[in-house]
């Protein structure tokens, strides 16, 4: 056992190996339990730190240099990750709200520690924990599509403030700590502070830029750019003389705008969400002393004043800002529990402190309090506010003539197919002929590879391949007397070769094929079919096809609003039923607990949508039910195609791998079934690390399976 401890404790290698066995093992069990990864982490953090088993300890080199890279990841993700441009729409009120929610618990949680006996500095920096916050209810107001709601927008904007604000607050009471700082050494950190804010969000925007510009395609490149853009900004705080993590979270909202939606920006955020940020909160477990912990909780004045603190300011803040702009209760509730759960910078900020003696175990143990009562509090009073938003502010009516991206109302339609497999390539052309059938272009696509050492023979092999596929491609358009323009081009990478071809030809939608033959993860997760979906101007259908396409009959097309994203749904559906003759079922699976007036107002909508238009046979289907695989898969038994919708979202396991729900029912759905795919400029939710916490799903079904009916 002692040989044990010793290569645990003494061998990097045994260090990295036992983190990486927690971070794999100990969430899914949690998970089973429905508590967040967060507290499975933090207990694994206890019972292999010293004050368990002892296998690991945070003095080690090796730990603190994992956690410390965890932790200005998580302030780096947390920075990357805020909608900028919601941000400056409604800037000046998510600035107001911003001071509001920063000043309130500041002086609450000043006011806290000056009464428990704790001197000015270390007051100040209990008020800054208190002052930021983490919108862990985001997610669920997505779910329901309340994202574009002011009341949203400004709380998510009011996070650039208090964020900023409270480590700015943390950089000062930490140099003041040092004991050397005068009135012109302090004017001297202000004018570098002030300097190297400047230089982080302005020069390397503008560097970022340049070299996105100059990088072309090369994502590894790319990705080690914005690691040591990261690095550089942590380092540089450093040397000014403030914390690393502000340089950090400056560098995330320098790069935001820098790094488009892709595979780069989902790989950053993905090798900290599985790697280093569990790391740092394995190393927050190594700080709990469980003599300590039960003493704070024994001696529970100072716990509960800083829960009870933080949770009546912040509800003072939206009460103020309510007030202010004149928002609804609603609006209020939801604010206030969007700005209540305390988590990313709160956690960093009271590591920092609690390293270098400002804090003690008392304010650390507390913060743990907090952060749990609040990242359980938040999340659910969104769950309980949402509803009553919407139904306060009923869904604004969508006009007949409203088209989507895809515009299939037009008289003519342009549409890509990418051809590869012989053995799929017919039903795939038949389906794209249907579709463009009486109006619009039908563009087979054939990609050869290559690249310097291809020879010319080898080419010339590759091209006659492709211009067979083309040859196929036009006879199975012609079928059903649709002219094909085939297209054949010669590119050392296929997805760009694709994006890049649908560009030139102003396609309004791709069209590919997944094959048989091949495992669930590779239909889905292929990355050809990813980065397609990622880089494309115009929404992508990905589909499986189980039959020939003039026998869709039945058509089942899951709803979750009426967007114009979701209207694509039914218009592909009705280009598809008019040219099968077949009819259509519009299926809206809701929570049971979703206001009566808002189904009634759904399905209203719907109905006087599809009879204000001449289209084909439809009905509508609402069933209230928290198991939405299980509904769709049962309907679909009585169809012929499923047309799923779904974002693409910051995941690096690919375009749907956030929903387990969606994989589920793709695995178990026997009849055809088309994934339409969104262009990548929707508000995309916040990942599960940037926030500090993975929590189990919501029971609201539509959160659940937000990826496919987003």
């Amino acid at each position: 056992m002692d040989a044990v401890l010793a290569f645990f404790r003494e061998n990097p290698i045994g260090l990295f190996t036992l983190l990486l066995a927690i971070i794999l093992t100990i969430p899914p069990l949690f998970k089973q339990l429905r508590l967040p990864d967060l507290v499975g982490l933090l207990a694994a953090g206890l019972v292999f730190g010293p004050h368990g088993l002892g296998w690991l300890n945070n003095e080690s080199e090796a730990m603190s240099l994992l956690s410390d890279i965890g932790v200005v990841y998580l302030l780096f993700v947390a920075g990357l990750e805020i909608d900028m441009e919601e941000f400056r729409k409604i800037r000046h009120r998510s600035m107001g709200f911003g001071l509001l929610t920063f000043s309130l618990p500041l002086l609450t949680g000043t006011l806290i520690g000056r009464s428990f006996g704790f001197g000015w500095n270390a007051a100040l920096l209990m008020g800054s924990l208190l002052a930021s916050h983490t919108p862990l209810g985001y997610p669920i107001v997505r779910s329901f599509g309340a994202v574009r709601d002011e009341s949203v927008i400004v709380t998510i904007g009011g996070t650039i403030f208090t964020d900023i604000g409270a480590l700015l607050v943390l950089a000062l009471c930490v140099a003041l700590n040092t004991g050397d700082l005068t009135l012109a050494t302090g004017v001297q950190l202000l004018g570098a502070i002030a300097l190297y804010v400047f230089i982080v969000l302005f020069s390397l925007n503008r560097i970022g830029r340049a070299f996105f510009r100059r990088s072309g395609d090369n994502e590894g490149n790319q990705f080690l750019f914005i690691l040591l853009a990261l690095f550089l900004a942590a380092v540089g705080a450093e040397v000014v003389g403030i914390e690393k993590i502000v340089g950090a979270f400056l560098a995330g909202l320098a790069v935001n705008s820098v790094v488009p939606e892709g595979p780069v920006k989902e790989k950053v955020i993905f090798v900290g969400s599985v790697l280093f940020i569990p790391i740092f909160f394995v190393d927050m477990g190594l700080l709990i002393d469980p003599p300590a912990f039960i003493r704070t909780l024994s001696a529970i004045w100072l716990c509960l004043s800083i829960v009870v603190g933080l949770i009546s300011s912040k509800f003072a803040a939206a009460f103020l800002t309510r007030l202010l702009y004149r928002y609804s209760w609603p609006q209020t509730m939801t604010i206030w529990s969007l700005s209540l759960p305390q988590v990313a910078a709160t956690l960093a900020a009271t590591l920092v402190g609690y390293r270098v003696g400002l804090l003690n175990d008392a304010v650390l143990n507390s913060v743990l309090v907090l952060m749990l009562v609040t990242a359980t509090l938040g999340p659910f009073i969104t769950a309980q506010a949402v509803p009553r938003l919407l139904k306060s502010a009923p869904p604004r009516p969508l006009s007949p003539d409203t088209t989507g991206t895809l515009a299939l109302r037009r008289e003519s339609l342009t549409l890509l197919v990418p051809v590869a497999n012989p053995l799929t390539e017919q039903p795939l052309i038949h389906l794209a002929a249907r579709l463009v059938q009486g109006s619009g272009k039908l563009l087979p696509l054939a990609v050869t590879i290559a690249h310097a050492s291809l020879g010319d023979e080898q080419l010339t092999e590759d091209v006659a391949r492709s211009q067979q596929l083309l040859d196929r491609a036009e006879e199975a358009a012609q079928v059903l007397q649709v002219q094909a323009q085939p297209l054949l081009r010669i590119d050392d990478n296929i997805a760009q070769a694709i994006t890049r071809s649908a560009r030139e030809q102003r396609t309004d939608l791709i069209l590919m094929g997944w094959g048989k033959t091949n495992t669930l993860q590779t239909r889905l997760f292929g990355s050809i079919i990813d980065s397609v979906c990622w880089s494309a101007h115009c929404p992508v259908a990905v589909t499986r096809l189980v039959d020939d396409p003039g026998r869709f009959q039945r058509i089942l097309v899951p709803l979750k609003d009426l967007s114009e994203y979701a209207i694509e749904q039914v218009q592909l559906a009705e280009r598809l039923a008019l040219s099968t003759q077949g009819q259509i079922t519009l299926l809206h699976v809701y929570h049971p607990r979703t206001p009566t007036q808002q189904i009634v107002a759904f399905k209203a909508q719907l109905a006087e949508w599809i009879n204000a238009q001449q289209k084909p046979p439809a009905e509508i289907e609402l069933v209230p039910s928290t198991a939405i695989a299980q509904v769709i898969t049962r309907f679909s038994r009585a169809h012929d195609l499923v047309i799923l919708r779904t974002t693409r979202r910051q995941t690096a396991g690919g375009l749907m791998a956030a929903s387990d729900v969606t994989n589920q029912l793709v695995a178990d759905l026997a009849c055809s079934v088309m994934m339409l795919s969104d262009p990548p400029n929707l508000a995309l939710p916040l990942s599960p690390w940037s926030s500090g916490l993975r929590q189990p799903p919501p029971e609201d079904p539509d959160a659940s399976v937000t990826s496919f009916l987003a």
